[in-house]
C-alpha cells in the first residue's frame, strides 16, 4: 500500500472514532462527560483535517 493510501486509511480511522465519540456524547447523561467527548471528538477531526492536508499536498505525516 503506498504511503498516501495509509495517510488516508489513517484519516478515515480518525474521522469514524471522531464521530463515535460524538454519538456517545450524543447520549452521556453527565455533562461533564458529554464535553470530554465532545472535546476529544473535536481534537480528533482537527487532526484528520491537518493529516488530510499534509496528504493532499504530498507530505507525509508520519516521517
Amino acid at each position: 500500500m503506498s504511503s498516501a493510501g495509509e495517510s488516508g486509511g489513517r484519516v478515515r480511522q480518525l474521522r469514524a472514532k471522531a464521530q463515535e465519540l460524538n454519538e456517545a456524547a450524543d447520549r452521556a447523561t453527565d455533562p461533564e462527560e458529554r464535553q470530554r467527548l465532545q472535546d476529544k471528538a473535536r481534537r480528533l477531526r482537527e487532526q484528520s483535517e491537518q493529516e488530510s492536508a499534509m496528504t493532499d499536498r504530498g507530505m507525509d505525516p508520519m516521517v
